[in-house]
């Protein structure tokens, strides 16, 4: 009898270590069933937008690779939880939603998501681990599209630019041109820059790609600053010797250069220049980093 109690007190201690973390699972698996709850429409929608928007498609690369760094970077050390600082950012984050979903307004809805999405974080890390995390979260939230009276107002000015910048371009090459808005008039032909043409999309593309970079090879903020400040101007100009290209092409080659798969062809041709450009800077970015830090440590 002795032997068959302690044999049973031996089983019953083998299967405390493994009672032991369900009542922390609870609460996690019921936090994760009512935010599936209340964001799975803006999520739902948001995925609809990633997949038909052209606008929006990079956020099918963006949203996957926020994931992975944020494993890849892991727990800090030293994380703890902050549930006082976690359920007011949460019910900050519950009340956006609410207000939100009654105004039917897609930006703040999904932006409510991750704003639940770091509160959550807080209030089972704490604030530590959010700043650890800064990059995936800044890669989730560029991947939400901008509302639309925003692209709209962005989208506008910056026809009107690739436009002039463009027919200034085609004027040095002796091309015989005349501008009205975003409409350029060549002999016989007129090239129009749509909205699809503005750049935005490529400027919204190169601003992902200078956080991505700055996150991942630069040290200081003032570097990661400088390298989005730089993609601004690149995007720019790369659209601009887009549309001067189509207008050269079309006048001294053939009136198809500008339409069809030349066409794309073209534009992700000078995004992969932009991109090698961007990376260019990073790479001095990080030399002249190393250079001060180097200094630094020697002075």
């Amino acid at each position: 009898m002795v032997a068959t109690a302690w044999r049973t007190l031996k089983e019953e201690a083998r299967l405390i270590p493994a009672r032991v973390p369900q009542p922390a699972r609870l609460p996690a698996a019921v936090a994760a069933v009512l935010f599936a709850a209340l964001f799975w429409e803006p999520f739902r929608l948001l995925l609809d937008d990633w997949w038909n928007n052209p606008e929006a498609g990079h956020g099918l690369l963006l949203a996957p690779l926020a994931l992975w760094l944020a494993w890849k970077r892991g727990l800090r050390p030293d994380a703890s939880p902050a549930p006082a600082l976690g359920m007011l950012l949460l019910t900050a984050a519950v009340l956006l939603r609410a207000l939100s979903g009654l105004a039917a307004e897609l930006f703040t809805m999904r932006a409510s998501m991750l704003m639940a999405l770091g509160a959550l974080v807080v209030f089972a890390w704490g604030w530590r681990q959010l700043l650890s995390w800064w990059l995936p979260f800044a890669l989730l939230a560029l991947s939400i599209p901008l509302p639309e009276i925003v692209t709209s107002a962005l989208s506008l000015p910056l026809q009107f630019r690739a436009s002039a910048m463009g027919a200034w371009l085609l004027e040095m090459r002796h091309v015989p041109v005349q501008l009205a808005g975003n409409v350029i008039y060549l002999p016989g032909r007129q090239l129009f820059v749509t909205e699809a043409c503005s750049g935005l999309r490529s400027l919204t593309a190169l601003l992902a790609l200078g956080v991505l970079a700055g996150g991942l090879w630069l040290r200081y903020p003032i570097s990661r600053v400088i390298l989005i400040v730089v993609a601004i101007p690149v995007a720019i100009a790369v659209n601009a010797i887009r549309v001067f290209l189509t207008g050269f092409l079309v006048y001294y080659v053939s009136p198809e250069m500008g339409e069809g798969f030349l066409h794309l062809s073209e534009g992700w041709l000078l995004f992969v220049v932009a991109f090698a450009v961007l990376g260019a800077v990073t790479w001095v970015a990080a030399r002249l980093e190393n250079l001060w830090h180097h200094r630094r440590a020697h002075a």
